[in-house]
Protein backbone atom coordinates (compact mmCIF):
# COMPACT_ATOMS: atom_id res chain seq x y z
CA UNK A 1 0.00 0.00 0.00
CA UNK A 2 1.12 3.53 -0.79
CA UNK A 3 -0.37 6.63 0.84
CA UNK A 4 -0.10 10.18 -0.49
CA UNK A 5 -1.30 12.99 1.78
CA UNK A 6 -3.08 15.96 0.19
CA UNK A 7 -3.80 17.92 3.36
CA UNK A 8 -6.50 18.06 6.03
CA UNK A 9 -8.14 14.60 5.84
CA UNK A 10 -7.53 13.97 2.15
CA UNK A 11 -5.23 11.18 1.03
CA UNK A 12 -4.71 8.73 -1.80
CA UNK A 13 -4.34 5.00 -1.17
CA UNK A 14 -2.76 3.02 -3.99
CA UNK A 15 -3.27 -0.72 -3.73
CA UNK A 16 -3.60 -3.59 -6.19
CA UNK A 17 -3.19 -1.22 -9.13
CA UNK A 18 -6.08 1.04 -8.10
CA UNK A 19 -6.14 4.58 -6.73
CA UNK A 20 -8.53 5.34 -3.88
CA UNK A 21 -8.97 9.02 -3.03
CA UNK A 22 -10.45 9.83 0.38
CA UNK A 23 -12.31 13.02 1.35
CA UNK A 24 -10.94 15.45 -1.27
CA UNK A 25 -10.62 18.99 0.10
CA UNK A 26 -7.74 20.59 -1.75
CA UNK A 27 -8.62 23.72 -3.74
CA UNK A 28 -10.16 25.43 -0.70
CA UNK A 29 -7.30 24.46 1.62
CA UNK A 30 -4.69 27.23 1.59
CA UNK A 31 -2.08 24.82 2.97
CA UNK A 32 -2.49 22.64 -0.14
CA UNK A 33 -2.13 25.45 -2.68
CA UNK A 34 0.85 23.68 -4.30
CA UNK A 35 -1.19 20.56 -5.12
CA UNK A 36 -2.39 20.36 -8.74
CA UNK A 37 -5.90 18.97 -8.43
CA UNK A 38 -6.18 18.44 -12.18
CA UNK A 39 -3.26 16.02 -12.11
CA UNK A 40 -4.86 13.74 -9.49
CA UNK A 41 -6.08 10.45 -10.94
CA UNK A 42 -8.58 8.26 -9.11
CA UNK A 43 -10.42 5.00 -9.67
CA UNK A 44 -12.53 5.42 -6.52
CA UNK A 45 -13.45 8.38 -4.32
CA UNK A 46 -14.47 7.50 -0.76
CA UNK A 47 -16.34 10.10 1.29
CA UNK A 48 -16.73 9.68 5.03
CA UNK A 49 -19.52 12.26 5.35
CA UNK A 50 -21.01 15.31 3.66
CA UNK A 51 -19.17 18.29 5.15
CA UNK A 52 -17.53 20.65 2.68
CA UNK A 53 -14.05 20.08 4.07
CA UNK A 54 -14.37 16.44 2.99
CA UNK A 55 -16.26 16.61 -0.32
CA UNK A 56 -15.29 19.94 -1.89
CA UNK A 57 -13.38 18.54 -4.87
CA UNK A 58 -15.23 15.24 -5.22
CA UNK A 59 -17.49 16.13 -8.15
CA UNK A 60 -14.73 17.78 -10.18
CA UNK A 61 -12.42 14.79 -9.79
CA UNK A 62 -15.19 12.21 -10.30
CA UNK A 63 -16.37 13.92 -13.49
CA UNK A 64 -12.86 14.16 -14.92
CA UNK A 65 -11.66 10.68 -14.00
CA UNK A 66 -14.87 8.65 -14.10
CA UNK A 67 -14.06 7.39 -10.60
CA UNK A 68 -16.71 5.51 -8.64
CA UNK A 69 -17.83 7.51 -5.63
CA UNK A 70 -18.37 5.40 -2.50
CA UNK A 71 -20.19 6.73 0.55
CA UNK A 72 -23.41 6.39 2.48
CA UNK A 73 -26.69 6.35 0.55
CA UNK A 74 -27.56 9.99 1.16
CA UNK A 75 -24.18 11.34 0.08
CA UNK A 76 -24.04 9.31 -3.14
CA UNK A 77 -27.64 10.27 -3.98
CA UNK A 78 -26.75 13.95 -3.55
CA UNK A 79 -23.85 13.56 -5.97
CA UNK A 80 -25.97 11.55 -8.40
CA UNK A 81 -28.42 14.45 -8.50
CA UNK A 82 -25.47 16.70 -9.45
CA UNK A 83 -24.73 14.42 -12.40
CA UNK A 84 -21.94 12.22 -11.04
CA UNK A 85 -22.18 9.08 -13.16
CA UNK A 86 -20.60 6.32 -11.07
CA UNK A 87 -21.60 5.85 -7.45
CA UNK A 88 -21.92 3.06 -4.92
CA UNK A 89 -24.04 3.63 -1.84
CA UNK A 90 -23.48 1.80 1.44
CA UNK A 91 -24.57 2.10 5.05
CA UNK A 92 -23.07 1.56 8.47
CA UNK A 93 -22.15 -2.07 9.14
CA UNK A 94 -22.14 -3.10 5.50
CA UNK A 95 -19.26 -4.36 3.41
CA UNK A 96 -18.64 -4.72 -0.30
CA UNK A 97 -15.94 -6.41 -2.34
CA UNK A 98 -14.47 -4.30 -5.13
CA UNK A 99 -11.74 -5.10 -7.65
CA UNK A 100 -9.03 -3.76 -5.29
CA UNK A 101 -10.29 -5.35 -2.06
CA UNK A 102 -13.08 -5.07 0.49
CA UNK A 103 -14.62 -1.92 1.95
CA UNK A 104 -16.39 -1.96 5.32
CA UNK A 105 -18.39 1.14 6.29
CA UNK A 106 -18.17 1.55 10.06
CA UNK A 107 -19.61 3.91 12.62
CA UNK A 108 -18.35 7.44 13.31
CA UNK A 109 -19.74 9.88 15.87
CA UNK A 110 -20.00 13.27 14.19
CA UNK A 111 -22.53 15.20 12.09
CA UNK A 112 -23.12 15.20 8.34
CA UNK A 113 -24.73 17.83 6.15
CA UNK A 114 -24.03 18.49 2.50
CA UNK A 115 -22.58 21.83 1.32
CA UNK A 116 -26.09 23.09 0.46
CA UNK A 117 -27.35 22.24 3.96
CA UNK A 118 -29.27 19.10 2.98
CA UNK A 119 -29.12 15.90 5.00
CA UNK A 120 -25.88 13.96 4.59
CA UNK A 121 -26.82 10.69 6.26
CA UNK A 122 -24.82 9.05 9.02
CA UNK A 123 -21.08 9.84 9.09
CA UNK A 124 -18.79 6.85 8.85
CA UNK A 125 -15.30 5.50 8.61
CA UNK A 126 -13.81 2.93 6.27
CA UNK A 127 -11.93 -0.30 6.81
CA UNK A 128 -10.04 -1.33 3.69
CA UNK A 129 -8.84 -4.91 3.36
CA UNK A 130 -6.50 -5.12 0.38
CA UNK A 131 -2.99 -6.18 -0.55
CA UNK A 132 -2.74 -8.41 2.48
CA UNK A 133 -3.19 -5.48 4.88
CA UNK A 134 -5.97 -3.76 6.80
CA UNK A 135 -6.29 0.03 6.93
CA UNK A 136 -8.78 1.89 9.12
CA UNK A 137 -9.73 5.45 8.19
CA UNK A 138 -11.86 6.76 11.03
CA UNK A 139 -13.24 9.83 9.25
CA UNK A 140 -14.35 12.67 11.50
CA UNK A 141 -15.28 11.08 14.78
CA UNK A 142 -15.28 11.20 18.53
CA UNK A 143 -13.91 8.28 20.49
CA UNK A 144 -16.63 5.64 20.78
CA UNK A 145 -17.05 2.11 22.07
CA UNK A 146 -17.73 0.60 18.64
CA UNK A 147 -14.00 0.97 18.00
CA UNK A 148 -13.56 -2.09 20.20
CA UNK A 149 -15.40 -4.10 17.55
CA UNK A 150 -12.78 -3.00 15.00
CA UNK A 151 -10.09 -4.36 17.30
CA UNK A 152 -12.03 -7.58 17.72
CA UNK A 153 -12.82 -8.23 14.06
CA UNK A 154 -10.15 -6.42 12.03
CA UNK A 155 -7.02 -5.43 14.01
CA UNK A 156 -5.79 -2.83 11.47
CA UNK A 157 -2.16 -2.74 10.41
CA UNK A 158 -2.40 1.03 10.23
CA UNK A 159 -5.03 3.61 11.20
CA UNK A 160 -5.65 7.08 9.82
CA UNK A 161 -7.11 9.07 12.70
CA UNK A 162 -8.19 12.67 13.29
CA UNK A 163 -6.08 14.31 16.00
CA UNK A 164 -7.00 18.00 15.84
CA UNK A 165 -9.55 18.00 18.68
CA UNK A 166 -12.41 20.56 18.87
CA UNK A 167 -14.44 18.95 16.02
CA UNK A 168 -13.09 15.38 16.39
CA UNK A 169 -10.90 13.29 18.64
CA UNK A 170 -7.73 14.89 19.91
CA UNK A 171 -4.37 13.24 20.46
CA UNK A 172 -5.26 11.76 23.86
CA UNK A 173 -8.46 10.14 22.61
CA UNK A 174 -6.70 8.89 19.49
CA UNK A 175 -4.32 6.99 21.75
CA UNK A 176 -7.28 5.37 23.49
CA UNK A 177 -8.64 4.53 20.05
CA UNK A 178 -5.37 2.75 19.24
CA UNK A 179 -5.83 0.54 22.29
CA UNK A 180 -9.40 -0.25 21.31
CA UNK A 181 -8.62 -1.13 17.69
CA UNK A 182 -5.35 -2.89 18.64
CA UNK A 183 -3.19 -0.81 16.33
CA UNK A 184 0.11 0.92 17.14
CA UNK A 185 0.81 2.75 13.85
CA UNK A 186 -1.18 5.90 13.04
CA UNK A 187 -1.19 8.56 10.35
CA UNK A 188 -2.63 11.73 11.86
CA UNK A 189 -5.06 13.90 9.89
CA UNK A 190 -7.57 16.71 10.45
CA UNK A 191 -5.20 19.03 12.32
CA UNK A 192 -3.60 22.48 11.76
CA UNK A 193 -5.81 23.35 8.76
CA UNK A 194 -7.77 25.97 10.72
CA UNK A 195 -7.05 27.76 14.04
CA UNK A 196 -9.54 25.66 16.08
CA UNK A 197 -7.66 22.46 15.21
CA UNK A 198 -4.07 23.67 15.58
CA UNK A 199 -2.01 21.35 17.78
CA UNK A 200 1.51 20.98 19.14
CA UNK A 201 2.81 18.35 16.74
CA UNK A 202 6.06 17.76 18.63
CA UNK A 203 4.13 17.00 21.81
CA UNK A 204 1.69 14.80 19.90
CA UNK A 205 4.51 12.62 18.56
CA UNK A 206 6.03 12.47 22.05
CA UNK A 207 2.75 11.30 23.58
CA UNK A 208 2.64 8.44 21.10
CA UNK A 209 6.25 7.49 21.81
CA UNK A 210 5.53 7.36 25.54
CA UNK A 211 2.80 4.81 24.78
CA UNK A 212 5.13 2.81 22.50
CA UNK A 213 3.11 3.78 19.44
CA UNK A 214 4.03 5.58 16.23
CA UNK A 215 2.36 8.78 15.02
CA UNK A 216 3.21 9.70 11.43
CA UNK A 217 2.57 13.32 10.44
CA UNK A 218 3.03 13.61 6.69
CA UNK A 219 3.86 16.73 4.70
CA UNK A 220 1.23 17.77 2.17
CA UNK A 221 2.16 16.08 -1.10
CA UNK A 222 4.33 13.45 0.60
CA UNK A 223 3.98 9.76 -0.29
CA UNK A 224 4.84 6.81 1.92
CA UNK A 225 4.76 3.02 1.62
CA UNK A 226 2.86 1.48 4.52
Amino acid sequence: MKVTFYGHACFMLEVNGKKLLFDPFIRMNALAAHIDVESIAADYILLSHGHGDHVADAKEIADRTGATLISNHEVVTWFQNLGVANVWGMNIGGKRKFDFGTVHLVNAIHSSTMPDGSYGGNPGGFIIEAGGKVLYYAGDTALHKDMELIGLHHRPDIAILPIGDNYTMGVEDSLLCCNMIRCTKVIGVHYNTFPPIEIDTVNAIRQYEIENKELILMEIGESKEI
